[in-house]
């Protein structure tokens, strides 16, 4: 598992560093977005990666990690989101939105080593398209969840989707990364 954990790390790792350097041009502009809004940021993230692991054309030239970079980004940012919401104090210290992003990355962290536990790794047998099909469910179900103005009746809320579409963001990078390594 401490591979695992490693290569979980190093994912986030760069994932921060994008999401800080961001920060530095843009501030905090992203805490005027709606949940709904983030919601349909990550799902055309998903649904380009989706279309190009499909067609395996790629007319923009840019890798899909970075895609996946924002989704997991996105999906922090929609944690802070739930908590902060979007009405007042639009903006975030460094320190502070620092702290959000440790605490959410990791609970994500944690979450997955305790699942991880429990399905034996098998996110690694499992192809980069199927993780991605399973970020796609996971917004069609936060879009759902959204429609039903949060209600649910024996499911998880919105931020349980958001931890998972982190940790299979995650996976699928560090198996994209195995694949291009072997």
């Amino acid at each position: 598992m401490s591979n695992t954990s490693e290569q979980y790390t190093l994912v986030v790792n760069r994932c921060k560093d994008i999401f800080f350097k961001k920060m530095k041009d843009y501030g905090t502009s992203w805490r005027i977005l709606k949940a709904t809004s983030l919601t349909d940021q990550i799902f055309i993230k998903a649904k380009r990666i989706s279309t190009i692991q499909e067609n395996r054309i790629q007319k923009i030239e840019e890798d899909i990690s970075s895609e996946y970079i924002g989704i997991i980004n996105y999906c922090v940012i929609g944690l802070i989101q739930l908590e902060k919401g979007n009405k007042e104090n639009l903006k975030l210290g460094e320190e502070e939105t620092t702290e959000l992003y440790e605490h959410y990355i990791n609970e994500a962290k944690s979450l997955m080593e305790l699942k991880n536990h429990d399905y034996g790794e098998a996110w690694r047998d499992m192809r980069v398209s199927s993780l991605t099909d399973l970020i796609l469910m996971k917004l069609l179900r936060v879009k759902q969840i959204e429609d039903n103005e949060g209600e649910t009746i024996i499911s998880e809320g919105i931020d349980a989707s958001y931890y998972d579409i982190i940790n299979y963001a995650i996976f699928a990078m560090i198996r994209l990364n195995e694949l291009t390594e072997a």
